[in-house]
C-alpha cells in the first residue's frame, strides 16, 4: 500500500448498515475533485459490494477503508478482521417468486456481487493480514 495524501480516503469505523452509503458519498466527492466522475457509478457499485461484505463478516467490529488515486487507476481496499475469505457464489437466475425480500435478506438474492466486481474492476483480489483479517481490494481504470 502507498502513502495516503490529504485528498484520499483512509477511514476506520465500526461495521454498520450505514457505512456503505456514507463511503459512497465520500468516494463520489473524491472522484469529482479528481475529475473522474465518469467512473463514479462503477466505483460506487464496487465500493458498496466490498464494504457491505466486510460489514456482514464482522458486524459491530472495526473495518478499514482506503480509496487512493493512482496514475491510471483508483484503488479501493476494505479491511476486516474475519478469517473467512470471500466466496464467489454461482450466479443463479431468479424469478420474482424466488426473491426473499425480507429486510435481513433483501440484498442477498442471486450472488451477483463479487462477479460484478470482477467484471468492473481492472484488477481485484484479497490479501490476508497478520495477526488476523484480510484486505479485499479492487482497482478501477481511471480513464485517459
Amino acid at each position: 500500500m502507498q502513502a495516503i495524501s490529504a485528498d484520499e480516503l483512509d477511514v476506520s469505523c465500526l461495521a454498520a448498515r450505514n457505512v456503505a452509503a456514507e463511503m459512497r458519498k465520500r468516494i463520489e466527492y473524491r472522484l469529482t475533485a479528481w475529475d473522474l466522475l465518469e467512473i463514479a457509478h462503477d466505483t460506487c457499485l464496487v465500493a458498496t459490494e466490498l464494504i457491505v461484505n466486510a460489514c456482514r463478516a464482522t458486524p459491530g467490529e472495526r473495518i478499514h477503508i482506503r480509496f487512493v488515486r493512482e496514475p491510471s487507476t483508483v484503488f479501493l481496499g476494505v479491511w476486516d478482521s474475519s478469517e473467512r475469505m470471500p466466496e464467489v457464489r454461482s450466479i443463479r437466475e431468479l424469478e420474482p417468486a424466488d426473491l426473499d425480500l425480507s429486510p435481513e435478506n433483501f440484498d442477498d438474492n442471486g450472488g451477483w456481487g463479487l462477479p460484478l466486481v470482477r467484471a468492473i474492476a481492472s484488477d481485484c483480489g484479497v490479501q490476508r493480514t497478520t495477526p488476523s483479517g484480510k484486505w479485499v481490494w479492487a482497482r478501477l481504470a481511471a480513464g485517459s
